[in-house]
């Protein structure tokens, strides 16, 4: 049965007041590679179903990956049975009414296959021949996945979206394992990878990191290389959740109630927003809500998204706002969407470096966790490189540390912006596929202690 017979079948099933059922078809494929040889390939496909059932205000629901005809009723009783015994929804609100079946409805699954990786199989191959004329060692993972998303309600509400992303990590290591570089890419063809470049730049850092320098910890002017910036501005947006600034738990909390939009909470040149029709950055145009949280809500499930500016000019101006929270607070509903772009046409990250008298180059964080939400402080972990820039030139590779910074912090103390690029986030990026980030030159970052991480 085709996945959107599956969801019509699910809704003729049920007897809830209402109800909104969820497939996902996910099609992949994956290359990984080790010691200058590639080592396994896969290609998977699979497909999911969510069924979320209303019954007097309470909301129950089943989710399963293996569903066959023959079971569906027995998984919409299962929801309908979830909703006993539970407190009605907080955020109840109706359903979105119908607004026309898209042209795309009937439309199948899109799938990929290790054909993806035509162009970049060579490619590697090459490159772990000139590894290992350099003498060192190239590891990494390169997976794509096509995923085809349908959503339908009792109240007549269909909906499907198709989108593909690409993610590719390469490492390079010393013989001793001592050393290693990073780098990371975000595509949706993989035609793109420019896996040479690539290579020159990971050659270039192991080299920088013959000449081992010590540091203590402290304050630093850093250069954030953008999967830094990545990972730091995606935890802010993450906790920027109108219902917890209104309700005094988030950084984004007014001192006395409230919340701080049209606060400066950056400097001028900053302004980050999502849209889900960014070129080369689309993600679903509706949302996709499998539970609901401060900043997302099972009654929102296919309300259509557009462009949300956050910050404008270094001013908070947006919140994410569900529609039940919007109703509560007098506020407009902004969804939560799929992409983040800072966009900025600064220096490119060399033009940086040439520039700096002294400074740290940070090239990947790891391992970062929330410390106080209400000021949003981190901390984690350097990685694959930590460089020191003086007199405009990288002198050496310096130790790992632990840091504890709090992105806004970083935003306020940042002094210069870079070119914005597509980046890959090395810590976040397993959960957040499309960010558009610059580099950035931040003053006084807290490099709280040093770290034996390699």
């Amino acid at each position: 049965m085709a996945l959107q017979d599956t969801l019509e079948r699910v809704l003729a099933l049920s007897t809830a007041d209402s109800c909104i059922a969820i497939a996902w078809h996910h099609s992949s494929a994956n290359l990984r590679w080790a010691l200058n040889t590639t080592t396994t390939n896969g290609v998977t496909d699979s497909q999911e179903l969510l069924v979320i059932s209303v019954i007097d205000g309470r909301v129950g629901s089943v989710g399963r990956s293996y569903f066959p005809d023959e079971s569906l009723e027995g998984i919409v009783r299962e929801s309908e049975k979830a909703c006993a015994g539970k407190p009605p929804a907080e955020d109840l609100m109706p359903l979105l009414e119908e607004d026309g079946v898209p042209a795309d409805w009937d439309n199948p699954p899109e799938t990929t296959g290790i054909e993806v990786f035509a162009k970049l199989a060579p490619d590697l191959a090459a490159a772990f021949g000139r590894a290992r004329e350099g003498g060192y060692l190239l590891f990494g993972f390169a997976e794509f996945e096509q995923s085809t998303t349908y959503l339908a309600t009792s109240t007549g509400l269909r909906r499907r979206h198709s989108g593909a992303e690409g993610k590719f990590q390469i490492n390079a290591k010393t013989p001793d394992f001592k050393t290693s570089a990073w780098a990371g890419v975000v595509t949706t063809t993989f035609d793109d990878v420019d896996l040479s470049a690539m290579e020159r730049k990971l050659a270039e850092r192991l080299e920088w990191s013959k000449n081992p320098i010590s540091l203590p910890a402290g304050r630093y002017e850093v250069l954030l290389e953008p999967s830094c910036v990545a990972d730091l501005i995606l935890e802010a947006y993450w906790s920027s959740a109108a219902r917890d600034a209104d309700e005094g738990r988030s950084v984004f909390s007014r001192a006395g109630g409230g919340n701080r939009l049209g606060e400066t909470v950056a400097p001028e040149g900053v302004s980050v927003y999502s849209d889900p029709v960014e070129p080369g950055f689309e993600v679903s145009p509706f949302v996709v809500a499998p539970s609901s949280s401060s900043y997302s809500s099972v009654f929102d499930n296919g309300m259509g998204t557009s462009r949300i500016d956050w910050i404008t000019r270094g001013e908070l101006s947006g919140l994410i706002t569900t529609r039940h929270w919007a109703k509560v607070s007098g506020q407009e509903p902004k969804p939560f969407i799929d992409n983040l772009i800072f966009p900025a046409s600064g220096p490119s990250l060399e033009e940086m470096i040439a520039s700096t008298r002294r400074g740290l180059l940070v090239t990947c964080l790891w391992y970062i966790r929330e410390v106080d939400p209400q000021t949003l402080l981190l901390t984690g972990l350097t990685r694959d490189g930590v460089f020191l820039v003086e007199d405009g030139k990288v002198t050496g590779a310096v130790n790992n540390f632990r840091f504890n910074m709090s992105p806004l912090d970083m935003l306020a103390q940042t002094t210069e912006i870079g070119e914005s690029g597509s980046t890959l986030a090395r810590e976040l990026g397993d959960y957040f596929t499309f960010a558009k980030m610059p580099p950035l030159r931040v003053r006084d970052f807290n490099m709280s202690s040093v770290s034996e991480s390699v």
